[in-house]
């Protein structure tokens, strides 16, 4: 048997995937949680399975999958599917970096979800069509890549946030900010921020 945690904020989401699995004969649930940092402490705590699926997001105060996957990857403990709502170039690169064995949206079908389990619990990679295209374009448009980095500094943008606070939160300098935005527009080809930030939505960058 696959033994599969599953890591979401919403009951009825972990409901909807609990089902998947228990529909499936080779796979039971053994742990479910609702938040990153309860999932680490099971872990901690000697907690085993082969796959975890985790949500990208938990809500604004709490540590977010991507972070979780890190962690969880620097434990060498269980391979992370991420199964989200969040289709962006951001959030897909930010959980591939962090380590994710795979990523898939939460509106895929439930044979594609089985599927991707038993692909993870193989230790093979799993991503979804949708996320697949998306990498894939971004190999075939590389002078469009933005680096996580440069994503992270163009959502902030995008959230309205100035230089100086940029910096701050990302503990580095203006002028590394500034030089980070010089190369966002020349990648995207626009001449200032508020074009880049809407450059890059318009394109599902954000």
């Amino acid at each position: 048997m696959i033994d599969v945690v599953l890591a979401d904020d919403h009951p009825v989401v972990r409901a909807g995937l609990r089902a998947v699995v228990d529909s499936q004969p080779d796979m039971q649930v053994v742990h479910e949680t609702s938040t990153a940092e309860d999932l680490l402490a099971w872990l901690d705590d000697g907690g085993q399975a082969d796959v975890i699926l985790l949500d990208l997001r938990f809500g604004d105060a709490r540590m977010g999958g991507a972070t979780a996957t890190g962690a969880i990857v620097r434990r060498r403990r269980s391979p992370v599917l991420v199964v989200t709502t969040y289709g962006t170039d951001a959030d897909i690169l930010a959980a591939i970096e962090a380590g994710a064995t795979g990523y898939l949206l939460k509106d895929a079908p439930t044979e594609e979800l089985a599927r991707a389990i038993r692909s993870a619990a193989a230790g093979e990679v799993a991503l979804g069509p949708d996320v697949q295209r998306r990498l894939l374009g971004r190999m075939r448009s590389p002078s469009e890549n933005l680096s996580s980095r440069e994503l992270e500094v163009l959502r902030l943008v995008a959230a309205g946030r100035s230089n100086d606070a940029i910096a701050r939160e990302l503990f580095v300098s203006v002028a590394t900010i500034k030089s980070h935005l010089a190369h966002i527009n020349t990648k995207l080809g626009t001449q200032s921020r508020t074009a880049a930030a809407a450059a890059a939505r318009d394109r599902g960058m954000l």
